[in-house]
C-alpha cells in the first residue's frame, strides 16, 4: 500500500493529519477525546541488524522529530562520546546527539540489558529519551519514550519511519509542483521533509567512520562496513588536477586571441558575428572554461552543470569523429566534391527554367512587359555569374572539403555549423534575389501606403508617430494620383517575384532551422542528468511516498519512506544547458507580417538587435 508524497506526506508530518488518517483506518478503534501528540522516528534500515547500543541524530522540536543517523556499540566511555559528537556537531553544524537506546535481542528478552539502556538517559538527558528495542521472533518493534515532563497535550503516538541512508544522502530533493490551490499544504511539507534529507546529507562526515577504524567508539550505520569509493575515481581525481592546470593555460591563450583587438576591426568582426561555425566555437570555448575553472562547486547545481557540459562535449567530440572517419572512408570526400558541381548546375538550371516561366505569362496572370523583362534579364544574370564562380572553384573543392572534413574532430556540432556555412555560400545567389525582391516589394508597399493617405487628407507624422490631417494644393494631389496609379500597375509583377523568391529563401531558412535545432539539441541537452535519472534515479529526488509495513493496537506504526524521482521532462527542463540562438525569436504573428509588408528576415539576428 502506497500513497502519493501530496496528502500521505502531510499525515507524517502533522499531528491533526495523522489523528484523521488513523480515525479514518481505524474506525473500531476509540480515539480520545483530547488531541493525540505524534512523535516521529526517522530510522535508517541499514540499522535494523545493528547491537544493542546508543541512538544518535538530530532532535527536530519544531516537528517533534527524531532522525537517528547512527547506533553507537558497546563498550564507550560516556565522556568520549559527548566529546566525539561536541566536535562532530562543530564539524558538520548539525546538532548532533544521544537521542535514546537501542536494543536487539538475539535471545530471550534481556531485562538487565534494558534496565541497564533505560538507565543511561540519566547520563546522556536528552528529552524525550527514545526506547527502542527489536525482539527476536517479532515483526513488531517496541518504541517508548520517557520525558522529564509529562506531555501536556494527551497520550504520544509513535510513528517509526524506516529510510534507506544512503539514498537520501546522495539525493537532491526538490520542492514539488503542485497546483495553486495547494502550492501552500505541499509548501509546509516538503519544507519538514527537506530538514530529514539536510540532516542526513551533513552528516557526511559521521558516516566516514567505519568498523575498522581504530578508536574507543564504534559506528553502525551505512558505510560502517567501509567508506564506499571508486579506485577509477580517485585516480581520475587526482589526474584532473594537471590536466585542468593544462586546460587552463591553454584556453587562457585562446581567449586572449580572440579578445584580441584585430578581430574587432572590420571585416574580421563582420564575419565572425555572421559564419555559425564562429559562434558555434565561441559557445564550446565558454564551456571549456567552465570546466577548466579551478573553482570549486558551490553548490549541487553547479556541479551538475560541470558534469553535464563535460559529458555533452565528450559526446559531441566522439560523435565528430565518428563522422571524419566515416568521411574519410572509400574517398567519400571525392566523391561529395564530384557531386557537388553538377548539383550546383542543377539547380541553376532549374532557376533558369523558373525565371523564364516568370518572364512569360505565369499561370496565366498578364504581367507588365517590360518590368518583367527587366527584372527576368537581371536575375538571369546573376545566375550566369554565380555559375562561372562555382566553375571557376571547382578545381579546389575536394581540396577546402578534405580540410574542412577533419574540423570534425572538434565535434559534430561545428561540423552541422560549417555545413550551414556552406548551405548559406552556395544558396547565396538565391538570397541576393530574395533581397533585390524584397527591397523592391517594401518599396512599393510603403508608397502605396504613403500616397493612400494622401488621398484622404492625410499624413504620417514623423515626430509624433502618429497619422495627422494635412492639406494637399491640385498639383500635389495630381503627382500623387499619378504615382499610385503607376505604382499600383506594377505592384502585381514584383510581387509575384517577391513571393516565388522568398519562397525558396524560406526553404533554404528552414533546412539551416532544422541543422541548427540539432546543434542546440546536442549543446543543450542535459546527459548527465538523463543518466543520472536512468541508473540512480534516487539521486534526482523530487519528493517521497510512504508504505505502510505493519500496523497493530498498541504497537508504533511502521512505515517505509521512498523516493520519488524527478520525471525526465523535469530533469530536461531543470538541468538543461543554455546555448546561443541563430534563428528569429520573432513570433509567427510579426513573422508573418514582416513577409507580407517585405521586410527581410536575417535568421542570425536576435531579438532586439538592428536590422541593417
Amino acid at each position: 500500500m502506497s500513497t502519493g508524497a501530496g496528502s500521505f506526506v502531510s499525515f507524517v508530518l502533522s499531528a491533526s493529519s495523522a489523528a484523521c488518517w488513523k480515525h479514518q483506518r481505524e474506525s473500531a478503534l476509540q480515539l480520545p477525546s483530547f488531541p493525540i501528540m505524534v512523535l516521529k522516528v526517522f530510522f535508517p534500515v541499514c540499522c535494523s541488524s545493528a547491537e544493542s547500543g546508543l541512538l544518535v541524530g538530530r532532535w527536530i522540536p519544531e516537528q517533534n522529530s527524531a532522525v537517528v543517523l547512527a547506533v553507537v556499540h558497546f563498550p564507550f566511555i560516556p565522556g568520549q562520546v559527548k566529546q566525539y559528537f561536541h566536535e562532530m556537531q562543530q564539524a558538520t553544524e548539525v546538532n548532533v546527539s544521544v537521542l535514546g537506546s537501542w536494543s536487539n535481542s538475539k535471545q530471550a528478552k534481556e531485562e538487565s540489558l534494558e534496565r541497564f539502556l533505560e538507565d543511561l538517559g540519566a547520563i546522556f538527558s536528552h528529552d524525550p529519551w527514545i526506547q527502542l528495542s527489536k525482539e527476536k521472533g517479532s515483526r513488531f518493534w517496541s518504541c517508548y519514550t520517557a520525558r522529564k515532563q509529562p506531555c501536556s497535550t494527551g497520550d504520544e503516538e509513535i510513528i517509526l519511519v524506516y529510510y534507506d541512508q544512503r539514498k537520501v544522502m546522495l539525493s537532491q530533493l526538490d520542492h514539488p509542483q503542485g497546483p495553486a490551490t495547494s502550492s501552500g499544504q505541499k509548501t509546509k511539507s516538503a519544507s519538514k521533509l527537506v530538514a530529514v534529507f539536510d540532516t542526513v546529507s551533513r552528516s557526511k562526515l559521521l558516516f566516514m567512520k567505519d568498523r575498522y577504524d581504530e578508536g574507543p567508539i564504534k559506528l553502525t550505520h551505512w558505510q560502517s562496513d567501509g567508506v564506499e569509493a571508486s579506485i577509477i575515481v580517485e585516480l581520475m581525481k587526482q589526474a584532473s588536477v594537471p590536466a585542468c592546470m593544462l586546460l587552463t593555460c591553454l584556453l587562457s591563450l585562446v581567449s586572449s586571441v580572440c579578445k584580441s583587438r584585430a578581430l574587432t576591426f572590420w571585416p574580421l568582426s563582420f564575419i565572425w558575428s555572421k559564419l555559425s561555425t564562429c559562434e558555434q566555437l565561441g559557445h564550446r570555448l565558454q564551456h571549456l572554461q567552465v570546466i577548466g575553472s579551478n573553482r570549486k562547486a558551490v553548490d549541487q547545481t553547479h556541479l551538475m552543470r560541470k558534469a553535464n557540459i563535460f559529458l555533452s562535449i565528450l559526446v559531441d567530440v566522439a560523435l565528430g569523429i565518428l563522422l571524419m572517419s566515416w568521411l574519410y572512408q572509400k574517398n567519400r570526400i571525392g566523391h561529395l566534391a564530384n557531386a557537388l558541381v553538377p548539383m550546383a548546375d542543377h539547380v541553376a538550371q532549374q532557376l533558369q527554367d523558373l525565371l523564364q516561366w516568370l518572364m512569360g505569362v505565369p499561370a496565366g496572370l498578364k504581367m507588365n512587359r517590360a518590368l518583367d523583362q527587366v527584372l527576368g534579364r537581371f536575375f538571369l544574370y546573376h545566375i550566369h555569374l554565380w555559375i562561372s564562380y562555382i566553375h571557376l572553384m571547382s578545381p579546389f573543392i575536394e581540396l577546402i572539403l578534405w580540410h574542412v572534413g577533419l574540423s570534425a574532430c572538434l565535434g559534430l556540432t561545428v561540423a552541422l555549423a560549417i555545413l550551414s556555412d556552406i548551405i548559406a555560400l552556395l544558396t547565396f545567389h538565391i538570397y541576393c534575389f530574395y533581397v533585390y525582391g524584397a527591397r523592391l516589394y517594401c518599396l512599393k508597399i510603403y508608397g502605396l501606403s504613403s500616397l493612400w493617405r494622401l488621398f484622404r487628407g492625410k499624413k504620417w507624422n514623423v515626430l509624433r508617430q502618429r497619422v495627422d490631417s494635412c492639406s494637399y494644393d491640385l498639383d500635389q494631389l495630381f503627382i500623387g494620383t499619378l504615382l499610385f496609379t503607376i505604382l499600383l500597375f506594377l505592384l502585381p509583377t514584383t510581387a509575384l517575384y517577391y513571393l516565388v523568391f522568398t519562397l525558396l529563401r524560406l526553404l533554404v531558412v528552414i533546412v539551416q532551422g532544422l541543422i541548427h535545432l540539432l546543434m542546440d539539441l546536442i549543446n543543450s541537452l542535459p546527459l548527465y542528468s538523463i543518466l543520472l535519472r536512468l541508473c540512480r534515479s534516487y539521486r534526482l529526488a523530487s519528493g517521497v511516498k510512504f508504505k505502510v509495513l505493519e500496523q497493530e493496537t498498541g504497537k508504533p506504526l511502521r512505515l517505509l519512506m521512498q523516493i520519488n524521482p524527478l520525471t525526465y521532462g523535469s530533469v530536461v527542463q531543470m538541468y538543461r544547458l543554455p546555448t546561443y540562438s541563430c534563428y528569429p525569436k520573432d513570433s509567427w504573428g510579426s513573422l508573418c507580417k514582416k513577409l507580407f509588408v517585405g521586410e527581410l528576415i536575417y535568421p542570425w539576428k536576435h531579438k532586439g538587435e538592428k536590422q541593417d
